[in-house]
C-alpha cells in the first residue's frame, strides 16, 4: 500500500485502499468491465430504497397502525439483489479481502500466474456450481410458481431465485475479464512486471504448510479426520497466495467435496488410506444453493448495509474532523491531550460506523500529521490510530455482532446489550493507559507550543460537534433496547438520520453520496462474497465430521467448564493472527454452539435471558475478535494505517505501538470473563 501523507477525502481513500486497477486491460475485458461496473452502479441504488422501505415500515406502524408484510419481503429482496450482484463488482474492482502478507512481495507477474491459478482452479468450479445448481433451483420455483410463505407476502418467490444463476454468470464474465487481462499481461512480458521477488516465495510457503500438515496427521486415524485437517491447512496455506479469501473458502470446499467423493468410492485406495462413507458429491453440494438463498434473503443481515450506509455517511458529514478540531482546543494543554482526543473520536465513531477501514483510515488522516508535528512518539501514534479505529467492531452498533447474532442464532438487540460494557470497559483502558504513558513519558507525547487553556467557545463548539452525532447514535440503540424497533429497522431509520445529519452540516453533495453509496455498495458485496464461500466450507467441513472432530479435540482437554471457554477463547486469539474475524465467526464460531451448551456453564440471567452462557461467551469472543484487527501478521487495521501513514511511520513503529493495546485488549477481555454479568445485565433490564 503506497504512503500518501495528505488524502482530502478518506472515503476515497479507503476505496484506494482495497482497489489495484489495471491500466492497460484489452477491449474485451474493458467492455466486460464496464458493463459490470454499470450493471453495479444501477443496482446499488436498491439500497436507498431499501432505506425508503425500512423508514416506511416504521412509519405506517408508529403513525397508522398499520402492518404491511410485503414490505418486510420487499427489504429481503433489495438486500438479496445487492449482495448477490455487488460480487461480480467487487470482483472487477478487486475490493475482495485478502492475506497480501506474500502476496504484496512477489512481483506483479507472480500475481498475475496466481490469479490465473485461482480463477481457474478455485473460482471456476464454484461458479460452474452455482449457475447449474442456481438455475435447478430457480426453475423448479419457477414451474409451481412458488410465492411467500405468509399469505400476505409477495407472489413470485422465483424472481428472488432468479438472482442466484443470474449473478454468478456475472461473476463468470468478470473472472473472464481478468483472465484475459492476466493472460494477455504475461504474453507481453513488460520488464516491469518481473519486479519484485519470485513467485517461489509462495511456493516454498505451501511446502512449508503441506509438511505441517502431514505432520499432523499422524496424530488422527480415521480418513474423515485426516481430510478435515487437510482441507482447514490447505485452507490458510492457500490464504497465503493472496488469492482472495471468499473464493479461496468456496473453491476449497469444491475440492474436498470432490476427494471425499473419491474416497467413497474405493478410488483413492492407491493412496493406502481407508474409504470413506461421507455421502459428499456434486449433487449434494448443490444443496449448499438453498443456503445462498437463506442468507440473501435473511431478515437480520438486512441490517448489514444500513449500518455500513449509515457509518460511512457519518464520516462523510465531517463529524470526525469537526470533534477533531474542537477537542484539541479542549484538551490543548493536557498532556498527550491528541492522543486523547483521538480515541475520544475513535469511541464515537464506533458507535457510528462499525467499519474498520474507514475509521483507522479517517482517524490517520485527521490525526497523523498533527501527532508528528507536535514530536509524539511514532510508535504510540501509530498504536492509538489503530486501536482507537478498532474499537467500531464491538462498540454497537457493530456490522461484526449482526452476523455472529445470525449465526448463533440469537438476538442482535441482546448482542447490541450485552457489548456495551465490554466496549466501554476497553475504552477507559486505553483512555487511562494514554493518560498514565503521557504522565510517566513526558517526550512521548509533549503538550504543542503554544497550547491555549480551554474555554467555553472551546466547550461549545464540541457540544456542537459531538451532540447531533450522541443523539443519533442514542436514538437508534435507544429505539433497539427498549423494543420500539427491530435492529433492522434502527438500521434503515439510523441511515436516514445520518443522512439529514450530513445535510445539516452542509456536507452532502451528490459525489459524496455517490462515494457513500458505492463504498457501501463494496463493503457489502466483499462481506458477502465470504458468506457465500464459508457456506460451501462449513457444509462440506461438518459433512467430513469437523464439529465432531472440534467437539473432540475440546472435549478431551479435561480442562472442565471454566477451562474448556478458556482454551477456546486461546485458539481464538491464536486464528487471530492469520485469518479475519468474518472467516472465524462464520467458519469457527458456529461449530462452538454445541460445546458451550453443553458445558453447563452458570452464568447470571437474571430470569430474563434465555441463553445467558451463550451470549457471555459470544461477547467473549468478539473482544478477543478485535485483537485480530491489531496482531500482526495479519491485522487488517495495521495495513489500513500504513496506508495513510507520513513517510516517517514505518510499518515496525505500528507493530511496536499496538503491543500495549492488545495487552490492554486482553485485560478487558480477562475483566469480562470474571464478572459475567457485565455481559448478561443490561439485556435483563431491557427485558
Amino acid at each position: 500500500m503506497a504512503n500518501k501523507n495528505t488524502i482530502p477525502d478518506p472515503i476515497e481513500t479507503f476505496e484506494n485502499l482495497l482497489e489495484h486497477p489495471d491500466t492497460d486491460r484489452q477491449p474485451a475485458a474493458v467492455f466486460i468491465d464496464k458493463s459490470v461496473k454499470t450493471i453495479g452502479h444501477v443496482v446499488m441504488w436498491a439500497n436507498v430504497l431499501l432505506i425508503a422501505a425500512i423508514v416506511t415500515q416504521v412509519s405506517m406502524r408508529y403513525l397508522f397502525n398499520q402492518n404491511f408484510p410485503k414490505l418486510d419481503e420487499i427489504q429481503w429482496h433489495f438486500y438479496g439483489l445487492v449482495t448477490m450482484i455487488g460480487i461480480s463488482y467487487a470482483l472487477v474492482t478487486d475490493s475482495h479481502v485478502r492475506v497480501d502478507l506474500l502476496y504484496m512481495q512477489v512481483s506483479r507477474r507472480a500475481q498475475r500466474i496466481i490469479e490465473i491459478i485461482g480463477i481457474l482452479a478455485l473460482l471456476a468450479p464454484f461458479i460452474y456450481l452455482m449457475i447449474d445448481q442456481g438455475y435447478d433451483y430457480f426453475y423448479e420455483s419457477f414451474r409451481v410458481n412458488e410465492r411467500s410463505d405468509s399469505p400476505t407476502g409477495l407472489p413470485a418467490r422465483w424472481a428472488l431465485k432468479a438472482v442466484i444463476p443470474i449473478s454468478f454468470v456475472l461473476l463468470a464474465l468478470a473472472a473472464t475479464a481478468r483472465l484475459i487481462h492476466d493472460v494477455h499481461a504475461l504474453i507481453g512480458g513488460d520488464a516491469a512486471e518481473c519486479a519484485g521477488k519470485s513467485i517461489r516465495l509462495i511456493i516454498w510457503a505451501l511446502v512449508g504448510f503441506a509438511i505441517v500438515g502431514t505432520a499432523l496427521s499422524f496424530f488422527v486415524e480415521t480418513t474423515e479426520e485426516k481430510l478435515v485437517i487437510a482441507m482447514f491447512l490447505t485452507f490458510i496455506g492457500l490464504l497465503f497466495t493472496g488469492y482472495p479469501v471468499a473464493w479461496t473458502l468456496a473453491g476449497v470446499g469444491v475440492l474436498f467435496c470432490g476427494l471425499a467423493y473419491l474416497f467413497d468410492n474405493d478410488l483413492m485406495v492407491w493412496t493406502g488410506l481407508e474409504s470413506t462413507l461421507t455421502g459428499l458429491d456434486y449433487l449434494t453440494l448443490g444443496a449448499t444453493v438453498n443456503r445462498v438463498y437463506s442468507t440473501m434473503s435473511s431478515a437480520v443481515l438486512v441490517a448489514l448495509p444500513m449500518f455500513i450506509f449509515m457509518g460511512l455517511m457519518l464520516d462523510e458529514s465531517g463529524v470526525a474532523e469537526r470533534l477533531m478540531n474542537s477537542m484539541q482546543r479542549l484538551f490543548g494543554k493536557t498532556r498527550g491531550g491528541l492522543a486523547i482526543t483521538v480515541t475520544l473520536i475513535g469511541i464515537i465513531l464506533a458507535a457510528s460506523t462499525g467499519i474498520i477501514g474507514a475509521s483507522v483510515v479517517l482517524l490517520g488522516v485527521l490525526s497523523l500529521p498533527s501527532m508528528m508535528q507536535q514530536n509524539y512518539s511514532k510508535t504510540l501514534a501509530g498504536g492509538v490510530v489503530a486501536a482507537s479505529g478498532t474499537l467500531g467492531i464491538l462498540i454497537p452498533p457493530s456490522i461484526m455482532l449482526v452476523i455472529m447474532a445470525d449465526q448463533m442464532a440469537l438476538s442482535v438487540g441482546d448482542l447490541f446489550m450485552g457489548a456495551v460494557f465490554p466496549g466501554i470497559i476497553i475504552g477507559t483502558l486505553y483512555l487511562l493507559y494514554i493518560f498514565t504513558i503521557s504522565l510517566i513519558s513526558p517526550k512521548i507525547a509533549p503538550v504543542p507550543a503554544g497550547a491555549k487553556s480551554p474555554d467555553w467557545a472551546a466547550v461549545k463548539d464540541v457540544l456542537i460537534a459531538v451532540l447531533p452525532t450522541l443523539g443519533l447514535i442514542l436514538a437508534v440503540l435507544g429505539s433497539i433496547f427498549a423494543g420500539i424497533t427491530t435492529p433492522t429497522e434502527a438500521s434503515g431509520v439510523g441511515a436516514l438520520g445520518a443522512t439529514l445529519l450530513a445535510l445539516g452540516y452542509r456536507k452532502l453533495v451528490f459525489k459524496k453520496f455517490w462515494n457513500v453509496l458505492v463504498s457501501t455498495f463494496n463493503t457489502t458485496a466483499y462481506i458477502f462474497a465470504i458468506f457465500l464461500g464459508a457456506t460451501v466450507f462449513s457444509y462440506v467441513l461438518r459433512e467430513l465430521g469437523g464439529d465432531a472432530l472440534i467437539e473432540e479435540v475440546v472435549a478431551s482437554t479435561g480442562f472442565g467448564a471454566i477451562g474448556t471457554i478458556s482454551f477456546i477463547l486461546f485458539i481464538v486469539f491464536l486464528l487471530g493472527f492469520v485469518l479475519d474475524w468474518i472467516e472465524i465467526t462464520l467458519i469457527v464460531l458456529p461449530l462452538m454452539r454445541p460445546i458451550v451448551n453443553g458445558l453447563g456453564l452458570d452464568v447470571p440471567g437474571f430470569g430474563e435471558i434465555d441463553e445467558p452462557a451463550l451470549l457471555w461467551f459470544v461477547i467473549l469472543v468478539a473482544v478477543t475478535l478485535q485483537t485480530s484487527f491489531l496482531t500482526p501478521p495479519v491485522g487488517f487495521a495495521l495495513f489500513y494505517l500504513k496506508g495513510v501513514c507520513p513517510p516517517e511511520i514505518k510499518l515496525m513503529h505500528i507493530y511496536k505501538g499496538v503491543v500495549p493495546f492488545v495487552l490492554l485488549q486482553l485485560s478487558g477481555l480477562a475483566i469480562v470473563f470474571l464478572f459475567p454479568w457485565l455481559v448478561t445485565w443490561l439485556p435483563s433490564v431491557a427485558y
